[in-house]
């Protein structure tokens, strides 16, 4: 009887949990779709880039992830660190490999209307220790 049950209850260990919006965001990250990606935009997103820093529309923040990710064609995606624990506010870093080397992506999401929205995008490269 007891064996009936142990294939229930390794499928409920091996299927993940509900991918919450980090995980969400980081997956369409890894594999460069900025179109999903920008539903999650906010009217207006902080995008941080090497030397440029500026606030941009939805579509001028579509845009410029267009071009990094033309430029970078993502291979892999690690979280490094997130900060659920409020709901209102949430917050990884997350290590991206590209074809070009690995970068540090750093990015908060806010609730807006019961919607977590993507405000914020600090994209630099990783520095290799």
């Amino acid at each position: 009887m007891k064996l009936l049950y142990l294939p229930l209850l390794v499928i409920f260990y091996v299927i993940p949990t509900a991918v919450g919006p980090i995980e969400k965001v980081a997956e369409l990250i890894r594999q460069g779709n900025v179109s999903e990606l920008s539903k999650m935009f906010a009217a207006n997103v902080e995008i941080s880039m090497q030397s440029d820093d500026n606030v941009y529309s939805k579509v001028q923040a579509g845009l410029i992830l267009d071009k990094f990710f033309s430029q970078n064609k993502p291979i892999s995606v690690k979280i490094f660190h997130k900060v659920n624990s409020n709901p209102k506010y949430q917050f990884a870093v997350i290590i991206l490999n590209t074809q070009k080397g690995p970068f540090r992506i750093t990015y908060t999401l806010k609730d807006t209307d019961g919607t977590l929205v993507l405000i914020e995008l600090l994209i630099e490269p990783e520095k290799v220790k």
